[in-house]
């Protein structure tokens, strides 16, 4: 059995999987700041899933980590995961030592790629993404994507391989935390809505929509930036990679139809402009994936083996 850890930043989802690769349990517990805590969630996580399924922890196959921030998957360290409190930690080797079997750790958007790309070619029977690849686009705080190209993850060079949200799409945009300019990030995540519609609700995302429909202009055109914003990841990751599918995935996503409707009526005004856009048949290369499937743990599961899913 395999042991999948998804450590976000409020909260911990974790999954077991059998020889089949079927989640035979799920636990979710918030999740502690600082690398106390964070070790602490791991670790206490692993023993009570060791324990549903009558094993010790040192009897997992493998255990991987996914986790947001900028990971060193080779040695299985956090370089920095800024609302973790987490700088320079070494959580694989941290994890190891205590739970007595490999640790892998990797970012939570590339675990989740893998994930979804294990979902779809496990529920749609498509084969063929072995060699025309997933990327699976995180739509949350930030902007990012995660990768799969035959069969493997593709992390790039340096890391960064994904990192779409951190082009430049507006010159006079506003300074990204990157330090660049009207970054794609900026305009198409949940951290950019927050920006532009301030709002004492516990959603910004959903407010902002609510207001657009209710027909606040000021709403209406975050809206528009939101959707185009969106389109446009998928046309990078399209005209970039070429992947086949593309899944979106993270807190934006949770407004559901109107996103999607919106993205791929965007699509569609570019499709009718463009006879190269339309012959790409971007908006059919879309794909959501349940909310209610611990995708990112699923993947920190499989790649706690090797990053061939």
């Amino acid at each position: 059995m395999r042991l999948g850890i998804d450590v976000g930043g409020t909260k911990t989802a974790a999954v077991v999987l059998d020889d089949n690769d079927v989640a035979v349990e799920e636990l979710t517990r918030p999740t502690g700041y600082g690398r106390d805590q964070v070790l602490a969630s791991v670790l206490e996580t692993s023993a009570e899933l060791a324990q549903r399924v009558g094993l010790t922890a040192d009897r997992f196959a493998s255990i991987g980590i996914g986790i947001p921030g900028a990971v060193n998957a080779q040695i299985g360290r956090v370089e920095h995961a800024v609302n973790l409190g987490l700088d320079r930690f070494d959580l694989g080797s941290e994890a190891a030592a205590r739970l007595g079997t490999r640790v892998s750790v990797e970012n939570d958007v590339n675990a989740a790629a893998v994930g979804a790309y294990r979902y779809v070619a496990t529920t749609g029977g498509d084969t063929s993404l072995g060699t025309d690849g997933l990327a699976y686009l995180n739509l949350g705080t930030g902007l990012a994507a995660g990768i799969v190209l035959d069969g493997h993850l593709r992390r790039g060079s340096s890391g960064v391989a994904g990192e779409i949200g951190h082009i430049p799409v507006d010159p006079g945009g506003v300074i990204c935390s990157c330090g660049q300019r009207g970054c794609l990030e900026t305009v198409a995540s949940g951290s950019a809505i927050a920006r532009q519609w301030p709002t004492t609700g516990t959603s910004p995302v959903h407010d902002m929509m609510a207001a657009a429909a209710a027909g606040d202009p000021v709403a209406g055109r975050i809206r528009a930036l939101l959707f185009e914003g969106v389109a446009t990841a998928v046309r990078i990751l399209t005209l970039s990679v070429d992947v086949r599918t593309v899944v979106l995935g993270g807190g934006v996503t949770s407004l559901g139809e109107p996103l999607l409707s919106g993205v791929d009526a965007v699509l569609n005004e570019w499709a009718e402009a463009s006879p190269f856009i339309a012959s790409l048949r971007l908006g059919e290369r879309i794909r959501v994936i349940p909310r209610t499937h611990p995708v990112a743990a699923v993947g920190a599961a499989l790649i706690g083996v090797s990053n061939s899913v």
